[in-house]
């Protein structure tokens, strides 16, 4: 069964939808985003949060005192780094903070995707360029990934099957293919839940 990661989620409705959909992850953006939350919002919506269902912090270049601040309040179960975070930051973090950690890497660059999977982070996600856009890659770049990776980039219920099927990803991440308008729908939360699970 593959596991699924909603991402973006900042609003009651979106948690009672996820916790309806049964996923495995959910995404709180820290990074400045469209889709950011606040402290405060978060704390609140993982009070609702299915204790099955871990909460992400997505960061972005954060200082590390913002992600720990996070951790000691017990709002994210894992740490999301998004940014240009090197492997001293990583290290650095680690001595810090217990979670597990999942760095984000261009897939688009190889370079960047060699170096990445060297990553001492305990999952890699592979992604376009810039995360959060909507952009999907050439998945054939995938099969250089050695680790279990999160794959990201793209991802909508019309085409999750065939990125798992020709990935077999660890895990998917979906944030504005859950959208229609802008907006995080039900109906995408639960058809993309249901096709990562049947496979």
């Amino acid at each position: 069964m593959t596991k699924i990661k909603l991402c973006g989620l900042k609003e009651e409705r979106h948690i009672r939808w996820a916790n309806e959909a049964r996923c495995d992850y959910i995404g709180f953006v820290f990074a400045p985003s469209r889709r950011h939350v606040s402290f405060e919002k978060a704390k609140e919506l993982r009070m609702l949060l299915s204790p099955s269902i871990l909460p992400v912090g997505v960061f972005a270049d954060a200082p590390i005192e913002e992600i720990l601040s996070l951790c000691r309040a017990s709002i994210i179960s894992l740490v999301q780094l998004h940014g240009t975070e090197e492997e001293s930051y990583i290290q650095e973090l680690r001595k810090q903070c217990q979670l597990p950690i999942i760095k984000a890497i261009d897939a688009t660059d190889k370079t960047a995707l060699r170096l990445g999977l060297d990553s001492s982070a305990d999952y890699v996600l592979l992604d376009a360029k810039k995360g959060g856009s909507g952009v999907s890659f050439d998945w054939e770049l995938t099969k250089t990934c050695t680790r279990p990776f999160f794959l990201a980039g793209g991802l909508h219920p019309r085409n999750l099957e065939e990125a798992i099927t020709k990935t077999r990803a660890y895990a998917v991440d979906l944030s504005s293919g859950l959208e229609e308008g802008g907006e995080k729908t039900r109906g995408r939360m639960l058809e993309a839940t249901r096709i990562a699970h049947a496979l």
